[in-house]
């Protein structure tokens, strides 16, 4: 086919045209999906490796999600929340008990769950532990990424996300991700909250030194400071359980969640706490006109019942194993680096070679798509519902990609 009869460069072009270029996307044009698999507009498939972001950890269009999606556009859509709808307290309910938590305050992007949790902790800290007034400072990591408020990037160490953004909003700390004595340090008698992923995504799937966790956790017991944990990539599945922090047996004050309770097919997010914390909050004081829209419970609650099963935590799991096992066959042989928990991979391609971007269109040249991160890395985050087989593809087309 010639490619003046391709539709692709001319979609690309249109969108290079039309949009902002706050992205740079590979180009490809994707017109529709099921499961694991991706179709372009010129009818080429692709194996999804990146889900979303880990949005779609249930692949795309899983039928209990789309059924549920279909089922509740025929009803009721919004509301707002000056009513309460027939959806709202099963979602809140079911998620709680999924977390373990008193109580569940829905809001719709990530970024808003780090907002909320940002001035729930504050709140907190006012009204809860004394800090005098204004003066309430929160802990947080190198590398991080929560999002791309003008709050959040106030605190992030990424220029690209930051540079020209300012002034910015204080009230944060910055201290090494896996530094637990220079947590420990930064921590004051105004401190309310420790705000960490617990493994950073964005960054590269960098994971946290064995026992940093527990002991973030221990520190803010001791120290009567919140530990919100930012699971709005790693949990919901992607890491081989409900969440992160639970391999190592870590409970935080606070999970901020998104991406995958959605669904992949409406933006969902939230914050689950116990009462003692989210309890807070009074009308009035913080909302959202789509947060817990009726649309949004009912997929959302259909992913927490997907997630209350374990089968979607068992095959990241177990699948987490063989994509391990594949990509460190690769350290040395144009790998330089791998971290792997479940089925998402941080893979640091030898500079040498190649940079991520330059990896990313190679591998989708061969009918994989990833995304690439920080220079020479990319990430490896496919959906749930994917195969032996198909994780086997991926790692075939990365080993051609690095040995051409």
């Amino acid at each position: 086919m010639i490619d003046n009869i391709l539709r692709t460069p001319g979609a690309v072009r249109d969108a290079e045209r039309w949009t902002a270029h706050n992205y740079h996307p590979l180009p490809v044009v994707i017109s529709s999906a099921e499961g694991a698999w991706l179709t372009d507009v010129d009818g080429r498939r692709y194996l999804d490796c990146l889900a979303g972001y880990s949005a779609l950890n249930f692949g795309h269009r899983h039928p209990q999600l789309i059924a549920a999606a279909h089922a509740q556009l025929d009803r009721l859509t919004l509301t707002s929340r000056a009513f309460i709808h027939d959806q709202f307290a099963d979602f809140c309910r079911e998620l709680a008990e999924l977390c373990g938590k008193d109580l569940v305050l829905p809001m719709n992007t990530g970024a808003e769950a780090v907002e909320t949790g940002i001035k729930v902790a504050r709140k907190w800290g006012y009204q809860v532990k004394g800090v005098p007034a204004g003066q309430a400072n929160i802990v947080v990591a190198e590398g991080n990424f929560h999002g791309r408020t003008t709050t959040i990037v106030s605190f992030s160490t990424d220029e690209d996300a930051r540079a020209d953004f300012g002034p910015y909003t204080p009230g944060f700390t910055i201290v090494p991700y896996g530094d637990l004595d220079a947590l420990t340090a930064a921590i004051d008698e105004n401190t309310v909250a420790v705000l960490l992923e617990p493994i950073q995504g964005e960054q590269g799937v960098v994971l946290p030194p064995e026992g940093y966790l527990p002991g973030v956790r221990q520190v803010c017991t001791d120290r009567n400071v919140l530990f919100i944990a930012d699971e709005i990539q790693s949990g919901l599945g992607r890491t081989g359980a409900t969440f992160a922090c639970d391999h190592e047996g870590v409970v935080p004050d606070m999970y901020l969640l998104g991406k995958a309770l959605g669904g992949g097919i409406v933006p969902v997010s939230a914050v689950a706490a116990n009462a003692d914390v989210l309890g807070v909050l009074k009308p009035g004081q913080h909302g959202s006109t789509f947060g817990g829209n009726p649309l949004a419970c009912a997929v959302a609650v259909e992913v927490v019942r997907l997630l209350a099963t374990g089968e979607f935590q068992r095959r990241s799991a177990e699948l987490g194993e063989r994509l391990r096992t594949g990509l460190e066959a690769l350290v040395d042989r144009g790998l330089v680096g791998v971290r792997v928990r479940g089925l998402w991979a941080g893979l640091d391609i030898d500079p040498a070679l190649m940079s991520g971007r330059e990896a990313c269109e190679r591998l989708a040249e061969r009918g994989v798509l990833a995304k690439d991160t920080h220079g020479s890395t990319i990430r490896l985050a496919p959906p749930l519902v994917i195969t032996e087989e198909e994780i086997d593809l991926a790692v075939n087309a990365l080993t051609e990609v690095l040995s051409a």
